[in-house]
């Protein structure tokens, strides 16, 4: 049976040396740039270059995040980044844009490249079409089940790496494309920002009886018994997901 890289989020120096004394096979770090994990410390230059070198000292692979969707403003320096990375050596670098895609293969060459989740890998022939472009692992949605997942490792074959989340919090959107932070805190997710809005706990309030009438004229409603007013808004409902609480914007 072939043994799965364990693969860690290391937001600081301190993390990733915690997860490698800890048994882990592979780090993934952010840089001061292009990383979704910004509310992390995150690392300089020259702590990342001190991260390569002790995670390879104790035969830890390490990946660099640079997964953002990048506006053209942020290329404008991404080829000093990556040219920086392709010195430094990281193991791989994980993108989800395009663009961000072929600027790495052009300035960094030596490094591998992995498709982040932010990607929305959901499909084989999206798997198929990031190997055939060259990437050397791709990660699969959140959103997957495990037998589309296994369907996906039996059709590309092993000269294609899968990687799959097995703990974390899944977003309302797909992998991660969500406005809603942005929206309610100006905070892009997408550019590493997210305030995390859907794992914030909310109730329901009908702001009017989109049907009319009370509820004792609509034999069945749920709130028949429950709500005696005719419109309800200032009304707020709780919607009981489990004991911890309700978070009905976070999908699992």
């Amino acid at each position: 049976m072939k043994h799965p890289e364990l693969l860690l989020p290391s937001g600081s120096m301190g993390v990733l040396k915690t997860a490698v004394r800890y048994g882990a096979d592979a780090c993934y770090i952010g840089g001061d740039a292009y990383s979704l994990r910004a509310g992390a410390i995150n690392f300089s230059r020259p702590e990342m270059e001190e991260a390569v070198g002790y995670a390879h000292e104790h035969g830890v692979r390490i990946h660099v995040a640079a997964n953002i969707l990048a506006h053209n403003e942020d290329l404008r320096t991404a080829e000093d980044y990556f040219r920086f990375l392709n010195d430094i050596r990281p193991d791989a670098i994980l993108v989800a844009d395009p663009g961000m895609f072929r600027m790495a293969q052009r300035y960094a060459p030596d490094v591998e490249i992995h498709i982040s989740t932010q990607a929305n890998n959901t499909n084989t022939e999206t798997c198929r079409f990031w190997q055939e472009m060259g990437a050397a692992r791709v990660v699969m949605a959140r959103e997957l089940s495990l037998r589309e997942i296994k369907e996906i490792r039996d059709a590309v074959g092993d000269s294609l790496e899968i990687e799959a989340f097995i703990h974390g919090a899944m977003c309302i959107s797909y992998s991660g494309r969500c406005l809603l932070s942005n929206y309610l805190t100006g905070r892009d997710a997408n550019h590493g920002a997210c305030s995390h809005p859907c794992r914030w706990e909310y109730t329901l309030m009908e702001e009017k009886d989109p049907q009319g009438g009370a509820p004792e004229e609509r034999p069945g409603h749920l709130l028949e018994y429950a709500i005696e007013e005719k419109t309800r808004p200032g009304v707020y409902m709780p919607v009981q997901e489990t004991e911890r609480g309700t978070y009905i914007f976070n999908s699992k």
